[in-house]
């Protein structure tokens, strides 16, 4: 079994000298690859002569090398999340040159580096992957079941109370669709109405 994946709980970065360059790591979480470009775009003014950096958000990931040779910035810092187990991760590397050439090795080296142990040191935050689904009852439902929900660790991330029922959305974890399902129909009699939203559903 494969441990489960992690983003980072909250941004963080690392700085380290070598051979008179100096390197600053900046890692911070990105849901969305929008998300992930708008971090490297707010670093830009920093005065560093590079900004390297690669992001993993599931299955989309990119990596920029920023007019360094090609390969020896960008894919180390991406194999640097990817070691770590990271996901929903940006990690930008900016350098300021110092006068000495590192070589492509040293380079590959000095940026996967960097990024390596900014990640070894950040605060980790399991990824719990959700279904969204609403929930429709009455009130007098309603109340039986939002502490149950809650107890399951359940998030109720929006609750509309209307003039004869409530209507939520709940993040459930996966694989607890059934038990919820169940709990609903018992607490309901049959009555309340649950259902999955669609996977892209923001």
């Amino acid at each position: 079994m494969t441990d489960p994946l992690v983003t980072l709980a909250a941004p963080c970065s690392h700085a380290v000298e070598i051979k008179k360059s100096r390197f600053l790591a900046q890692a911070a979480p990105a849901r969305t690859p929008e998300a992930a470009i708008a971090f490297v775009d707010g670093l830009r003014d920093n005065g560093g002569g590079h900004h390297c950096w690669a992001y993993r958000i599931g299955q989309a990931y990119r990596f920029n090398d920023d007019g360094e040779p090609s390969s020896s910035a960008g894919k180390p810092i991406l194999a640097a999340i990817d070691g770590q187990g990271f996901d929903r991760v940006i990690v930008v590397v900016t350098r300021w040159f110092g006068g000495i050439k590192l070589g492509i090795g040293g380079l590959i080296r000095a940026y996967g580096g960097t990024a390596t142990q900014c990640l070894q040191q950040a605060a980790r935050q399991p990824i719990v992957h959700v279904t969204r689904m609403t929930l429709r009852c009455d009130f007098a439902q309603w109340s039986l079941l939002e502490g149950r929900i809650h107890e399951r660790g359940i998030a109720i991330e929006n609750a509309i109370y209307g003039a004869l029922a409530v209507e939520t959305i709940l993040a459930v974890p996966t694989g607890q669709e059934s038990a919820l399902a169940q709990l609903v129909a018992d607490a309901t009699q049959g009555q309340g109405k649950l259902a999955a939203l669609p996977e892209n559903f923001s």
